[in-house]
């Protein structure tokens, strides 16, 4: 980290399953006001496993969706 001041935020998370993408938008996040790097918490880490293994076991090609 930067050394930046820390506020609450939101980011758009995407992960790629090979056949297909999972783009999560309006994530909370921690974000540094001054170099944009983003944290997030164990609680949203967790609900966006969920979110990529359901889109997995749909077989999507492109799933976007907002938390």
């Amino acid at each position: 980290m930067c050394g930046g001041r820390r506020e609450a935020g939101t980011t758009t998370f995407s992960a790629d399953l090979g056949a297909g993408v999972v783009v999560v938008r309006n994530v909370r996040a921690t974000v540094c006001a001054q170099c944009g790097e983003e944290w997030i918490d164990d609680a949203t880490a967790r609900a966006l496993e969920r979110i990529v293994e359901e889109a997995r076991e749909k077989r999507c090609q492109v799933e976007v969706t907002a938390l």
